[in-house]
């Protein structure tokens, strides 16, 4: 068995989907640095690039993960960015899967107005986030949202939070390429 973590419910190997924001997230991203620390102990991980990651359309994104969630049947997905707002619009389709785990860090404001990623928003809140643990990370300064709305959108998700001190969009850009507490997380280290 070595040094393969185990998903605590099933005893099965953990699969994790990543799934990057507007722009992608290439190394030295904290997503990449996840992924790669997901492989290095013999996890299974998907982190796909989307398709026109640079000019993102709702619906090609919409149409190339509902695919990846049929082939690859994670029970942990991490979003970052518009990733999450890709979820809440995926939870509004027919035949939607259910997650285990849920990591929604530093979503957009459900009203962000922005010309290149219009076709996300505004963005529904779901009443089903088909995931049966929600845990969202914030910074205090992040400045495609404020915390009220994230506090709103935490109590109707029934999630849990983790708010961080001045991170900004908790990206490359405010420092976060390797990120313990993410993998501490995701990979449920103590």
């Amino acid at each position: 068995m070595g040094n393969t973590r185990f998903h605590r419910t099933y005893g099965i190997s953990m699969k994790v989907l990543i799934l990057h924001g507007w722009g992608g997230s290439d190394a030295p991203h904290w997503q990449a640095e996840l992924a790669a620390e997901i492989a290095k102990d013999y996890g299974t991980v998907s982190f796909p690039l989307l398709d026109s990651c640079h000019f993102p359309s709702k619906n090609r994104w919409l149409t190339q993960v509902k695919q990846i969630l049929l082939d690859f049947k994670p029970d942990t997905v991490v979003c970052h960015s518009l990733a999450n707002n890709l979820w809440m619009w995926l939870c509004e389709e027919d035949g939607m899967v259910q997650v285990d785990r849920l990591f929604m860090v530093s979503p957009p404001s459900l009203e962000t107005k922005e010309k290149t990623i219009k076709t996300f928003f505004p963005c529904p809140l779901p009443d089903n986030i088909y995931a049966k643990e929600v845990h969202i990370i914030i910074s205090d300064n992040d400045p495609w949202i404020k915390l009220d709305e994230i506090k709103e959108i935490a109590i109707h998700l029934d999630a849990s939070k983790t708010i961080i001190k001045n991170a900004g969009h908790i990206n490359t850009d405010s420092g976060y390429g390797k990120w313990s507490l993410i993998e501490n997380y995701v990979l449920e280290r103590s």
